[in-house]
């Protein structure tokens, strides 16, 4: 078979539907997570894992050495929006398989990038702290939800993501942004929920809502933990008021062009699965759906 063939193979894959029971959507809304086992080929992720590392790589020339960092600033390199920069990534970012997944465990009719990035835990790295992703998206719902792709099999000492289960409906610890503190307030805050920290093998997915508590611990191999995520948000989202400065940056960085109380449905916004005809865009929106070129 040759390159041209596999490639080809690759793209079916990534729009294929996936199928998810009825138990697993129900586990999903009563715990906020789920851990979903074979979504994706290990030859599939293996060759867009070449193309993610690279920009990586390439834009994160210019970091500080561990030791001089923040404790969230030794947790992972953190690159976004790389769909943007590399119509590689793109086909992977804005693949269908996933994103419905998305919508039918939201049970939303449709969802649109919120943004994606790529999180490297280096060899050595350090923890991430405990946090709830939502403190810094100024959306108007809970219809978010990230997908968590693990570029490699990712057993505990590399630092999987971890969950408290049910948290997404605790109301404490919500205005924390993740650092050193968050880790320590909410390591105590939660003491009474239970966590699900067991590692993931190539091709696994997880999805967690936005106001679903979650950490990782540190990197002790002495290769990097390479994760690309996606987070993916109701077709329908509304923009809401920021709420706090990173709100506003987020609005302003993710959602450009898009005023509070208006569907988030900015350039940087597309729709990339709907179960609508036509579903819904800004002038100047490029629709997923439909379209698959974005000019840089």
């Amino acid at each position: 078979m040759n390159a041209t063939t596999d490639t080809s193979k690759l793209h079916e894959e990534l729009d294929a539907p996936f199928i998810v029971t009825g138990q697993q959507i129900t586990f999903y809304a009563e715990n906020g997570y789920i851990k979903l086992k074979h979504v994706l080929s290990p030859a599939l992720l293996e060759h867009y894992r070449e193309a993610i590392s690279a920009r990586v790589a390439e834009l994160s020339v210019g970091a500080a050495p561990i030791e001089q960092r923040t404790t969230y600033g030794k947790a992972f390199l953190q690159i976004m929006n790389l769909w943007t920069i590399s119509e590689e990534i793109k086909e992977f970012v804005f693949g269908k398989r996933l994103a419905r997944i998305a919508a039918e465990l939201m049970g939303a009719t449709g969802v649109r990038i919120y943004h994606d990035q790529a999180l490297y835990k280096e060899a050595g790295g350090g923890i991430t702290p405990w946090h709830a992703d939502q403190y810094y998206w100024p959306v108007s719902s809970d219809k978010i939800t990230t997908a968590w792709v693990p570029l490699q099999d990712t057993p505990q000492e590399m630092g999987p993501i971890a969950f408290c289960e049910k948290s997404h409906r605790f109301q404490n610890g919500r205005d924390l942004e993740i650092s050193g503190e968050s880790e320590l307030t909410l390591k105590e805050a939660l003491k009474t929920f239970s966590m699900e920290d067991s590692g993931l093998e190539l091709g696994d997915v997880s999805f967690h809502s936005g106001w679903t508590f979650h950490r990782a611990g540190s990197n002790t191999t002495d290769r990097p933990r390479a994760v690309m995520t996606m987070i993916y948000m109701d077709e329908n989202m509304t923009l809401a008021a920021p709420k706090n400065k990173n709100q506003i940056i987020d609005s302003e960085r993710w959602c450009p062009g898009v005023q509070t109380g208006e569907m988030v449905a900015s350039p940087l916004n597309p729709v990339l699965y709907s179960s609508n005809p036509e579903p819904f865009s800004m002038p100047g929106a490029i629709d997923a759906v439909t379209c698959n070129s974005f000019e840089t």
